[in-house]
């Protein structure tokens, strides 16, 4: 089979990888790709939204199936793009259709379908800019801190989290009249505040069964101690040491189960990962937000956990037989750490050479925003490369991670050096 797969992060090569391995893939290829996927993969200059030149690649080169990374494709409706054209209608898409792609792209629409289904979040309203007296209004019936969200994708930055309402309500104001985060904050979802500890669930559906991957752990803020400005991810842990059998059941019943049903009583059409971050209030979880795909770093730390082949896997989905196969994990933790661009998430330089990469020993090197310049690779992106390890526990794999990232260097190059302190 010839696979396509869809992307340029650390996700997309992280797929790649593991896609390469795989005795049913003939040939591997990765629009755009990176430098990562260029060693493992045929790169194609092709943009992720660019449907055309998709189609005409995917004819070209005869690829039966296509795996979309990134969310947004999935939101514009790519898998719809690929069922209304005859000539592609028989090629296997990896993710969701448009409709069911909502629960990412618009957070007011997945707290809808949460409310609809019992299934356990925060209490919430959403409200536009001629509404804006009304959000302040609420403002002031919730207790500090106040939590933002931009209803539209805004590569997931748009969520912010304010102790002082005086603040808070300025941030709505620049949200919803400044378009501080462009079409995405048109409208703004304000919800109740959480305490808890956050991670993530990972599950597979062929639209009628389900299968749960492990759990992670992201790092969100660029900062040691989880302060500063929010990122794409600065690392993962896989599983979460915390998750015990008896809150894995609660997740189950409580939650994937209900989402996966609610999917079906809806008629929202889903073949791929669903990314449910969940957050644990007193040993109880709920729901904080649905991502329409893998979440990146996470995938680099929960895919070289499964030892079950995944186009297997893939292939299961397309079939909707996903209930007729086990998914074997490995009992090992999986640390990543992001080794960033300086200034990242501000604004940061490019094209610095990255050195010491075949230095690299019992680790791997996930490549993200890096490129090929020549016979050297150079920076390309904020986050720039991530650094997976193996340990019996997450100390141990950390300690093989940060081992790893002593033989790399680029210049202005930072990373946190404290994941796991919370755990």
């Amino acid at each position: 089979m010839n696979v396509l797969v869809l992307g340029s992060g650390g996700r997309e090569h992280t797929f790649a990888w593991v896609i390469a391995k795989s005795p049913l893939c003939d040939s591997l290829f990765v629009a755009p790709g990176n430098s990562g996927t260029a060693g493992i993969a045929t790169n194609l200059e092709i943009g992720v939204n660019d449907f055309q030149s998709i189609k005409k690649a995917v004819l070209k080169h005869d690829i039966q199936m296509v795996i979309v990374g990134p969310e947004d494709p999935l939101v514009r409706g790519i898998h719809d793009f690929f069922l209304n054209d005859p000539a592609l209608k028989y090629t296997a898409v990896i993710g969701p259709q448009k409709a069911a792609a909502q629960l990412e792209g618009s957070k007011e629409f997945a707290k809808e379908f949460l409310f609809r289904h019992q299934i356990p979040t925060a209490a919430y309203q959403s409200f536009t800019a001629h509404e804006i007296e009304k959000g302040y209004a609420f403002l002031e019936t919730l207790s500090p801190p106040y939590v933002l969200k931009a209803d539209g994708l805004a590569a997931g930055k748009g969520v912010l989290i304010i102790k002082d309402l005086n603040e808070a309500k300025t941030e709505l104001k620049q949200m919803l009249l400044d378009s501080k985060f462009g079409a995405a904050s048109a409208k703004v979802v304000i919800e109740e505040f959480l305490d808890g500890i956050e991670l993530s669930c990972f599950v597979l559906t062929d639209g009628e069964n389900y299968k749960i991957l492990p759990t992670a752990k992201d790092y969100k803020r660029i900062g040691e101690g989880d302060t500063g400005l929010n990122t794409g991810g600065m690392g993962a842990i896989s599983p979460v040491p915390f998750v015990n059998e008896t809150l894995m059941a609660k997740i189950e019943a409580r939650i994937v189960a209900p989402t996966i049903e609610g999917l079906k009583i809806d008629q929202l059409p889903y073949k791929g990962f669903v990314f449910i971050g969940l957050i644990v209030v007193n040993n109880e979880p709920m729901v904080i937000e649905y991502n329409v795909r893998m979440g990146d770093p996470e995938t680099e730390a929960v895919l070289p956990r499964v030892n079950t082949d995944l186009m297997e896997i893939f292939v299961a989905i397309k079939d909707q037989t996903l209930n007729q196969i086990d998914i074997e994990i490995s009992p090992e933790t999986a640390t990543t750490v992001v080794l960033v661009s300086g200034g990242y998430p501000g604004p940061y330089e490019k094209g610095h050479p990255i050195i010491g990469l075949e230095s690299v020993e019992n680790a791997l090197v996930f490549h993200a925003g890096a490129k090929s310049d020549g016979d050297k690779i150079v920076t390309s992106g904020g986050r720039v490369v991530a650094v997976t390890a193996f340990g019996n526990d997450f100390k141990a794999a950390l300690s093989k991670s940060y081992q790893a990232i002593s033989k790399i260097s680029f210049q202005g190059m930072n990373y946190r050096r404290d994941l796991g302190f919370d755990l």
